[in-house]
């Protein structure tokens, strides 16, 4: 496995040796985030874009190829940039999000900012503290200056205009009111209208001339809706067919003669190609498990190669085997085997690329193509201080559910142990729950634990996504159901398999997974031996009234129908309410400003434990939110809980004294 990390030399790049470690990555370094996260080159080449880390804060660095220098752009204090896209080869448009909610991860705000290549130029395009509010005042605005704003797409041929979509805020509750797609002017932020959404949270759909082709979405009762928006004449035109398969617009190709979907395929899930003049559907790709994660560029910017999907490891399907871009891509996948590599931004012209190569050990690194030379440059390393050597690695698997389901998961065994049985091991549940998979790729997370010497199990239940609207649907109405038991059955195919040790295993999860963590310690006391609940629920009829999902119609509507509204059936599977049957070891680990699941969530249970008498081990940071993003407070997690495992389940694989910081 080819790993290289050099960076491009420029004033905010550090040059950093990686040395071979004798011990475990360390927890402080597992808890950074990554230094590099997105890298998009200009139009025409000249310049790099790039999100990084400094002090703590998620910047906008833009490179000046040429010479490796650069400008740094920050935005307010609290904030972090959160995406960007260039919409010409000397403007850059991004956006940015306040640590607010979203699990582990900033809350876009809505607004749109855009500067120049060089730094100059900088101004606020939409949003509420363009016209002097302040964060907190902007929710009580219903205007339409006072809304979400986001990109649809960049226009080509207009390289002072963008198309973004636009959704007011309505009143108090954060209500869901129609978007509208408007031509905004990227250096003032001057908008017109072009047409409204045909319903609450669609998605549009544009070619590349700028025109609204499509939007998309899901009514009340989650029944997904496509619209098609003629060239011919004003309004929506609903395409009844392809609303009732569930297919989805995802994108045109360059000349936009064909737009592609999701689709259904025989057997399985599928890609489908449109034809803009026929409107007739044609099958490009297909795969019986799994959908499409994305449409894989090729070396030009809009350019479409074929389909990224991850059916257990990453996977790559090209449209033409024999085109200049897909032997281009299969001569650099040779150079890295193991690994998932593909085009991430692109010249117009496809001169020059940036790469992305990455993996379930390896956190990611970016290279420059260079289609002239055929030349690849390594630029930035993702998390230049991880060494791939001593991570774990995860094995995808698939088993049978108790009542016929096939499910998949992945288990990462301790570095140097895959041949290992009966093992320690930490069932990890990932939050959501709906729509959200575990994938093959690097989670500090899952490398925190395994790296101490634990297998760890992480399994898509059904509600999981990526599966297909049947797999997430199953879900439905499941909290502490079948999607409960399906970790269940997992954890018993572990021990079947010989990989764990009954008598060793804990559970974890954040969000939905610390639900589920507490239930499942509950629900099958005997199964697990300690339990860890990360700003997790653990009173299900308290979720329509607290936190920020009950805010709004459609929030109660999305709780109805896929939580449930039977409040008996919901306290029973509340873990609060089942703790007579608790025997596992208990950890709780609370954000004070989580506005998602708010901390009386947590608390109520740790009350509840300590009124029986219960010890238990206590996380409790006043100024986190849903999930620790502070490095600092990080590493006290992957700390403090590696040690209660240990406690709880006997040191892992390694030598004991590898337990801890280092």
């Amino acid at each position: 496995m080819m790993i290289v990390r050099r960076w491009i030399v420029a004033a905010l790049l550090v040059l950093g040796s990686m040395p071979l470690y004798a011990q475990p990555v360390s927890f402080a370094d597992l808890a950074k985030h990554a230094q590099y996260k997105d890298v998009k080159i200009a139009p025409d080449g000249k310049y790099l874009a790039a999100t990084a880390v400094v002090k703590g804060q998620t910047v906008l660095a833009l490179i000046r190829l040429s010479d490796t220098k650069g400008n740094l752009v920050r935005p307010l204090a609290q904030d972090d940039v959160t995406n960007f896209w260039w919409v010409s080869p000397t403007r850059v448009l991004y956006q940015v999000g306040e640590r607010v909610g979203g699990y582990d991860v900033p809350f876009a705000t809505g607004e749109l900012f855009a500067v120049n290549a060089d730094g100059s130029g900088a101004t606020t395009l939409f949003g509420y503290r363009r016209n002097g509010m302040t964060t907190g005042s902007h929710i009580q605005h219903a205007t339409a200056e006072y809304g979400s704003a986001a990109l649809i797409a960049t226009i080509p041929a207009d390289p002072n205009h963008v198309l973004v979509s636009i959704t007011p805020w309505s009143g108090t509750n954060l209500e869901g009111n129609m978007p509208s797609a408007y031509r905004m002017d990227v250096r003032n932020g001057d908008k017109t209208r072009i047409i409204v959404g045909p319903l609450r949270n669609a998605q549009f759909v544009a070619d590349h001339q700028g025109r609204i082709r499509f939007a998309a979405g899901e009514d009340n009762d989650g029944n997904t809706k496509l619209y098609l928006h003629p060239l011919d004449r004003d309004g929506w035109q609903l395409m009844a067919e392809a609303s009732g398969q569930r297919d989805l617009p995802i994108g045109f190709n360059r000349d936009d003669s064909a737009a592609y979907f999701t689709c259904p395929a025989p057997g399985g899930f599928g890609i489908c190609r449109w034809n803009a003049q026929t409107q007739a559907m044609s099958l490009v790709w297909s795969n019986p498990t799994v959908e499409a994660d994305r449409l894989l560029q090729g070396l030009a910017h809009d350019s479409i190669l074929g389909v990224g999907f991850m059916d257990g490891r990453s996977g790559t399907a090209l449209f033409d085997p024999a085109s200049t871009d897909a032997q281009t891509m299969l001569a650099l996948m040779k150079q890295f085997p193991g690994e998932s590599v593909r085009f991430v931004s692109g010249t117009r012209d496809g001169s020059l690329s940036v790469v992305l190569v990455e993996a379930d050990a390896d956190p990611g690194t970016f290279f420059l193509y260079d289609a002239k030379t055929s030349k690849l440059t390594p630029l930035l390393a993702r998390d230049s201080w991880i060494n791939p050597e001593q991570m774990a690695r995860k094995q995808p698997f698939d088993f049978t559910a108790r009542d016929g389901m096939k499910l998949h998961g992945y288990i990462s065994y301790p570095p140097g142990h895959s041949q290992d049985k009966n093992l320690p091991m930490v069932v990890l549940v990932h939050g959501g729950p709906f729509g959200i998979r575990d994938r093959w790729n690097y989670e500090p997370d899952v490398q925190a634990i395994a790296t101490r010497g634990y297998a760890v199990l992480q399994v898509n239940y059904r509600g999981s996504g990526g599966y297909g609207y049947d797999y997430e649907h199953a879900g439905w109405r499941e909290w502490g159901g079948k999607m409960q038991d399906d970790v269940t059955d997992a954890t018993r195919w572990a021990i079947a398999k010989g990989i764990a040790d009954a008598q060793r295993i804990c559970i974890f999860g954040g969000s939905y997974g610390g639900y589920a963590a507490l239930e499942g310690a509950v629900k099958e006391p005997d199964l697990y031996k300690c339990t860890i609940g990360y700003v997790g629920v653990y009173d299900l009829p308290l979720m329509y009234h607290r936190g920020d999902i009950p805010q709004s119609s459609f929030g109660e509507d999305y709780l109805k129908r896929e939580l449930g509204d039977d409040m008996a059936v919901l306290a029973r599977r509340s873990p609060i309410n089942q703790l007579d049957a608790l025997k596992a070891h208990v950890m709780l680990i609370v954000g004070g400003e989580d506005k998602r699941v708010p901390p009386i969530q947590g608390l109520s249970l740790h009350q509840a434990l300590a009124a029986r008498g219960i010890a238990h081990e206590w996380l409790f940071k006043p100024h986190e939110m849903h999930g620790f993003y502070k490095e600092a407070n990080r590493t006290e997690l992957y700390t403090r809980m590696l040690q209660f495992i240990a406690a709880s389940i006997g040191p892992g694989t390694v030598a004991p004294n590898r337990l801890g910081t280092h």
